[in-house]
């Protein structure tokens, strides 16, 4: 699984954690179900971008780079992203892109110009097929760059040619530095392979970031990514939440001022290649339904998986009332990730667990509750809860006179105990059977 990984040259935003979420979940629900995946995710860390922020602020492309791979990592970390199996930094593959490129001319499908080496697209009979459009129509809508020796405004250069001041690399067809196209066919064909399972990013990488890396592929004679898949925007009003618009909001703001597992169960909450809108509002009643898991838990004592490890099905054994949640749930997930509907029967199973547990039958209603845990550890979303041995003795004394006086219908006593908790830091919530508590 190879994933198009971050450009370092600005901070991490929602739309990155939205991104890197998507194939979190995806690699978690592969490796639920019993696949080993080797999950690749580079780093461009030479770029415009880069060199542009460099030069501003007086400093080394490399510095710029190294540090906002820190923050990028420090976020997916937040989020309990894991982190990949390799992850390829593209100056470290500058000498096999090099090679590549050469084969590309000798092959008569790259060709010179004024400012470095271009691919021709015309020498790719499907190109267009990654973005839904012939190369004809692609062609009438391209824009017309003005480069000595280029043949097509589609055609998209494979190296630049070297500038003052700037990093290069020597090369047989002049100094310079590669294009962002080039990068990901040779690090991806290099770590996983020919014809390699899935190649994954954005929606707006589809065309023509992957095409052109296709196109590339295919006239080299790879079969590359067996499969391609696409994820949606975060939106922000009616535009795409990116670097480029200026309007983004940094992941560290949101893992500052909220749960950063309520960012995943909001990302759950929608198709994968659906666009979804991140505000005060969306992430408030997720940060509810969160409280709602924690709170299953708490009642459950439920263990708390670590998001930092993979959860797999066939480590459990469930009864029949389980079981079929977790088939229920796997063949909407199996099916293109489709977790707004998978979440939608979990958080049915939790009002079913809650109700079972109300109606005495402990036993059953704790194995449905375990299959929540499990599904939703499957997915990346580990649960909390207090486990008793974290309370005090003096307080669970107090929790114990509650009940009682609860079952006596005592409930100015139980009210009063209430406050007491209350006051000593404690969070109070009561189902039909007990009261539960928690910092």
């Amino acid at each position: 699984m190879y994933v198009c990984g971050p450009t370092v040259y600005d901070l991490p935003h929602l739309g990155h954690g939205r991104y890197f979420l998507v194939w979190d979940v995806a690699r978690r629900w592969f490796s639920f179900r019993g696949y080993d995946v080797r999950f690749v995710s580079n780093v461009t860390d030479i770029d415009d971008n880069i060199i542009n922020r460099a030069t501003a602020e007086t400093r080394q492309e490399s510095a710029v780079a190294n540090a906002i791979e820190l923050a990028h990592f420090a976020a997916m970390d937040e989020l309990s992203i894991m982190r990949p199996d390799v992850v390829p930094h593209a100056t470290h593959y500058v000498d096999a892109m090099i090679d590549f490129i050469g084969s590309l001319i000798e092959a008569g499908v790259a060709y010179a110009t004024s400012d470095g080496v271009y691919f021709d697209v015309s020498s790719v009979p499907d190109y267009g097929i990654l973005a839904g459009q012939p190369l004809d129509s692609l062609r009438a809508g391209a824009r017309v760059e003005t480069v000595e020796g280029k043949k097509s405004p589609l055609d998209f250069v494979l190296w630049k040619a070297a500038k003052p001041g700037q990093p290069s690399w020597e090369a047989p067809y002049g100094a310079g530095r590669p294009g962002w196209h080039t990068e990901c066919v040779v690090m991806s064909l290099a770590l996983l392979g020919d014809n390699f399972d899935l190649h994954v990013g954005g929606f707006d990488l589809r065309f023509p970031h992957h095409e052109n890396e296709r196109a590339q592929a295919v006239a080299s004679h790879h079969l590359f990514a067996r499969h391609w898949s696409h994820s949606g925007w975060v939106m922000a009003g009616d535009q795409k939440m990116s670097k480029s618009l200026h309007n983004f909001t940094s992941l560290t703001d949101l893992t500052q001022s909220t749960d950063p597992r309520a960012y995943r169960l909001l990302v759950l909450r929608s198709h994968y290649r659906s666009p979804i809108d991140v505000t005060p509002e969306t992430i408030g009643d997720a940060v509810r339904s969160l409280e709602r898991l924690d709170a299953l838990a708490r009642r459950f004592r439920l263990p708390t998986f670590a998001s930092s490890t993979f959860v797999r099905e066939s480590d459990y054994n469930f009864g029949a009332e389980a079981s079929q949640l977790v088939g229920e749930v796997a063949q909407l997930l199996d099916n293109d990730l489709e977790t707004p509907s998978a979440l939608a029967r979990i958080f049915e199973a939790v009002s079913r667990a809650n109700s079972i547990a109300d109606e005495g039958e402990e036993k059953r209603a704790s194995e449905l509750a375990l299959a929540v845990a499990v599904l939703l550890g499957g997915l990346g979303l580990a649960l909390q809860s207090t486990p008793s041995d974290d309370i005090d003795e003096a307080t669970l004394a107090l929790v114990a006179a509650r009940d009682d006086a609860r079952r006596a219908r005592d409930f100015d006593e139980a009210d009063r105990l209430r406050r007491v908790l209350e006051d000593s830091g404690w969070v109070v919530e009561d189902s039909a059977g007990s009261t539960q508590i928690r910092r």
